[in-house]
């Protein structure tokens, strides 16, 4: 049987992948390690782990995603975002381990009006994704085997994201002003964790950079509209520019991006973003989350 660590396996899409796991209990041995066992950023840490759970893939659900305070804490970012992965990819390339690694849609400038190709050029306009785009490099400059998805606007049931806290703003606020100049495309991280599964299930497999989002794209406004919508809130929603809302990192303008590369590679087809936040909804409803 085939062994698989997941390194933030505390994290959004550790849970996802802890909720994904049972699927594949007759292929995979699962290990789950959070910061208290496994810190990325401890070398010694990821030596003494692939000592002990020898694990054929690795997947490394762990980040500084903090995006404003990372423009204070450059070092911490890096620290964990590209030092961190340099390390564990050095430590898979030696064990022979496949390194699944999740990056993100900033690492793009997103001062285009077209969807972002694996290939594109890189310039990403602050730290966090500067970091983010650093540990992308180091990892393939570490470990050829490396198979990095980047992602964008990621949510779930699980943790802290977008949609968590504008339902917890719906039920306080009577009134929210929400950017609607800048474009993605948000992300169940549970489809993120069974596309991570069905590329290690991949007989074929191929490495390098992939694009996994839900598609396609919209605002952070029409992001909350539909999330009051499915809630069945009756919040007042403003359309607001991003100058009205000023934060301490700039965020990409448009940062879209084609999934044509792994639905070729790999036959995932991403799913369209109201339909997975609407299972999303639901789920919350049901546990009251």
């Amino acid at each position: 049987m085939k062994r698989i660590l997941v390194v933030g396996g505390n994290g959004q899409l550790g849970h996802c992948l802890q909720k994904l796991a049972p699927k594949y209990h007759d292929q995979f041995d699962f290990n789950f390690t959070g910061s208290d066992v496994l810190n990325i950023t401890d070398k010694d840490q990821i030596e003494k782990a692939f000592e002990e759970y020898q694990p054929d893939f690795v997947i490394n659900a762990s980040a500084y995603t903090a995006v404003d305070l990372a423009e204070k804490e450059e070092d911490k970012a890096f620290a964990i975002n590209a030092t961190g992965v340099a390390d564990l990819a050095k430590v898979c390339n030696n064990h022979n381990a496949i390194l699944l690694h999740v990056s993100t849609d900033y690492v793009f400038d997103g001062d285009t009006n077209l969807n972002y190709s694996e290939d594109d050029f890189t310039n990403p306009i602050g730290v966090y994704g500067a970091s983010k785009r650093k540990g992308e490099e180091l990892a393939l400059e570490n470990n050829p085997e490396t198979v990095i998805l980047r992602t964008s606007w990621l949510y779930s049931e699980f943790n802290k994201n977008f949609v968590k806290t504008m339902l917890h703003l719906f039920s306080i606020k009577d009134e929210l002003g929400i950017v609607a100049d800048q474009f993605g495309q948000p992300t169940n991280a549970n489809d993120l964790a069974e596309a991570i599964m069905d590329i290690i299930e991949s007989k074929n497999k191929s490495f390098g950079i992939y694009h996994f989002s839900n598609y396609p794209e919209t605002t952070w406004f029409d992001f909350a509209n539909k999330i009051k919508d499915f809630s069945e809130s009756n919040v007042l929603l403003k359309p607001i520019t991003t100058e009205e809302f000023p934060t301490p990192a700039k965020r990409p303008k448009r940062s879209t991006m084609a999934l044509d590369k792994i639905e070729k590679d790999y036959h995932i087809e991403p799913k369209h973003w109201e339909n997975s936040l609407r299972d999303c909804i639901e789920i919350l409803k049901l546990t009251n989350a």
